[in-house]
């Protein structure tokens, strides 16, 4: 939200906290409010019209394998908050690094603090096994961004086949006819999901699938950077290349930079994830929001429904098409 309010995320806390000691202008907390408004926070947010019932003044346990590697994590838990910070409850966050005696300690202490519900989410969208600890919980679980085999849990993931359909169809829609992929590592289903949606959108627009268009990076600049070099040295090069981070589109613009290349006129590139550095490349990178805060809000709301046993639907959220410059109609070369 900070990101739609164009201020810092401590002066969202400030103003959505009400902090009366801290001075803030009155068209700055005007903006922060209007943002909160748009994105849904605070008393536009569906949590509170749903409210939050038993959990209001307690507290709810976040397990997370991993928080310092990608912001995924942080921007969840920042979502469960706002969707809960008017009904006074408290999220409680342990780091397990994904092993199974950290996660039964985290949950014996969690407990132990009150805790009236616990999210479990994995860095990286997958299907996991859970500890048996998860199975006989006195409370309620819900899983983000991962899910389980048998569905047993209520479980939200980003919806990445269709993330890879949008960033594939915006470039189709400004005439791209030859659209190539840089992939993350094919093993993770994010890039697997995200490949099958580029192929969908080519199919839809009746354009062949060439796999020499398709690269396998690894999400590193580095991975982006030769990848690009491969893709740029067909007899027929593409006119705009989807990768599938914003990191790999860093290489990607460093490669087309060093070839002599403008971007977009010479050649469009859409990312993926939104990133930071999507907003301080030059051009700025268009690219996907992934939607891990409403993922985050999701969650709560879930738990405030303390959901039956028995099998649960996996939930997928949209991304967001955040158009910037780094895209434009195609240059047909000679």
């Amino acid at each position: 939200m900070a990101k739609a309010a164009g201020c810092s995320q401590a002066t969202v806390s400030v103003v959505l906290n009400n902090v009366t000691d801290i001075k803030i202008s009155p068209d700055l907390r005007t903006r922060v409010l209007e943002a909160a408004r748009r994105l849904g926070y605070g008393l536009a947010s569906p949590i509170r019209r749903a409210g939050l019932g038993d959990l209001r003044g307690g507290c709810i346990g976040f397990i997370v394998d991993q928080l310092a590697t990608t912001p995924e994590a942080v921007n969840a838990i920042e979502g469960a908050r706002h969707a809960s910070w008017e009904n006074d409850v408290t999220i409680l966050v342990a780091q397990t690094q994904g092993r199974a005696e950290h996660e039964r300690k985290a949950v014996a202490r969690l407990l132990q603090a009150g805790a009236q519900g616990i999210v479990y989410m994995s860095i990286f969208t997958r299907r996991v096994s859970i500890d048996a600890v998860f199975d006989d919980l006195p409370v309620p679980l819900v899983l983000l961004n991962c899910y389980t085999s048998d569905n047993r849990f209520p479980a939200v993931v980003p919806d990445e086949a269709t993330g890879g359909h949008m960033a594939t169809a915006s470039l189709i829609g400004k005439g791209h006819r030859r659209i190539a992929t840089i992939v993350g590592e094919s093993f993770m289903e994010a890039a697997q999901d995200r490949l099958a949606g580029y192929r969908q959108a080519l199919a839809e627009a009746g354009l062949a699938y060439d796999d020499r268009l398709v690269v396998e990076g690894n999400w590193t600049p580095t991975s982006g950077f030769e990848s690009t070099q491969k893709l740029l040295s067909l007899e027929e090069p593409p006119t705009a290349i989807f990768c599938q981070n914003d990191k790999m589109a860093m290489g990607c613009f460093n490669a087309i930079t060093e070839a002599g290349m403008r971007i977009p006129d010479d050649l469009s590139v859409v990312g993926y994830d939104d990133d930071e550095i999507s907003r301080h490349l030059r051009p700025q990178l268009t690219t996907l929001e992934l939607p891990h805060r409403p993922m985050g809000a999701w969650a709560i709301e879930q738990l405030a429904r303390k959901p039956l046993a028995g099998r649960h639907e996996i939930h997928k959220v949209g991304c967001t098409l955040i158009e910037r410059a780094s895209t434009k109609g195609c240059v047909t070369r000679q």
